[in-house]
C-alpha cells in the first residue's frame, strides 16, 4: 500500500503542464546528443547538466530523467539508419534494426525502438520502486565469486549470438576481452596492457571501442563499394511510421523478456545493459 501511495504522490508531483514540459525538452535535448556516436546517456548529462542549474530541484530531476532516456534511446536512431549505434546497448538495434530501414522500414524500426523503450523501461522502473531495498542489500554482497559468474554469464551470451562462423566470434570475444583488460587491476593496483602510457591507465572505455570499431568497419565497407555503385540511393524514412499487426505481434514478447532481463541485472554491479540486450535477442 505504501509504494501505491509512494507513486501517486510521484506521479501527482510529476504530472503537472510546468514539469511534463522540462520532461519533453529533457528528451528531446537527450536525443539530440545522444543520437551522436559515442555519446552515451551518462555524457549527454555531463554535457547538458549546466542547464537544469537554473532550475527548482524537481524539475531539474525530471529534465536530467527525459535526457538520460533520451540519449539512451537516441543510440538506436543511428543505429538502424546508418548501422552505426550511438553507445554499446544499441549494437544489437544494429543486427535487425538496419536491415529493416534496408528494406524501406525505418519508421517502423524507429516505432519498435521507441515503444520498447516505453514499455521495457515503465516496467523496470515499476520493479525498481518494489524491490529496490533488497535489491541494494543483493548488491551490497557481491563478492569475486560473484563478480566471475556473471563474466561467465556475459560469455555464454555473447556465445549464443556469434552467428554462422564460430571462429570468427571467438576471436573477436578474446580479442574485447583482451581490450577490457587493459587498465589498473582494481584488486591489485598493478597496470594491465599500459606499455608504459599513463592515458592506458584508465582502460579503454567500451562505448569508445566499440562505436569505433562500427563505424570503420562501416567507413570501410563503403569505401570497398564505391560512391558510384551507390548513385541516387539514400537511406530515409520511408513508408508509415507506425507498426503493423505483425510487428505487434512480434515484438511483445522479446519487449517483456528484455524488460525482465534488464531489470535483474542492470540491478546488479557492473550489470549494465549489454548483456541483457543480448540475452533478450537470443
Amino acid at each position: 500500500m505504501d509504494l501505491f501511495n509512494n507513486l501517486m504522490m510521484g506521479f501527482g508531483v510529476a504530472f503537472t503542464p510546468e514539469n511534463l514540459t522540462y520532461a519533453l525538452l529533457g528528451c528531446l535535448l537527450g536525443t539530440l546528443v545522444g543520437v551522436l556516436p559515442g555519446l552515451g546517456p551518462v555524457p549527454t548529462i555531463a554535457m547538458l547538466l549546466p542547464i537544469t542549474y537554473v532550475l527548482p530541484p524537481i524539475a531539474g530531476l525530471i529534465m536530467l530523467a527525459g535526457i538520460y532516456y533520451g540519449a539512451q534511446y537516441g543510440g538506436s536512431t543511428t543505429a538502424i539508419l546508418v548501422n552505426l549505434p550511438g553507445e554499446t546497448s544499441s549494437v544489437v538495434t544494429t543486427l535487425d534494426g538496419h536491415a529493416m530501414a534496408k528494406n524501406g522500414r525505418a519508421g517502423a524500426a524507429l516505432s519498435i525502438a521507441g515503444l520498447a523503450s516505453f514499455f521495457a523501461g515503465s516496467i523496470a522502473t515499476l520493479l525498481l520502486a518494489a524491490f529496490a531495498p533488497p535489491l541494494a542489500e543483493v548488491a551490497f554482497k557481491f563478492g569475486p565469486a560473484e563478480y566471475f559468474s556473471l563474466m561467465m554469464v556475459s560469455v555464454v551470451a555473447v556465445s549464443a549470438v556469434l552467428g554462422n562462423s564460430m571462429l570468427r566470434g571467438l576471436i573477436a570475444l578474446t580479442v574485447g576481452a583482451l581490450l577490457g583488460l587493459v587498465g589498473i587491476d582494481l584488486q591489485t593496483g598493478q597496470p594491465r596492457f599500459t606499455f608504459g602510457q599513463a592515458a592506458l591507465l584508465d582502460g579503454i572505455e567500451v562505448t569508445v571501442a566499440a562505436v569505433g570499431i562500427f563505424a570503420v568497419g562501416e567507413a570501410l565497407y563503403l569505401a570497398w563499394q564505391g560512391r558510384e555503385t551507390k548513385t541516387g540511393e539514400v537511406m530515409k524514412v520511408s513508408g508509415s511510421l507506425w507498426m503493423s499487426k505483425s510487428d505487434w505481434s512480434r515484438s511483445w514478447k522479446p519487449w517483456l523478456r528484455g524488460a525482465f532481463y534488464g531489470f535483474p541485472i542492470g540491478a546488479m554491479p557492473a550489470g549494465g545493459a549489454e548483456l541483457p540486450t543480448l540475452l533478450s535477442y537470443y
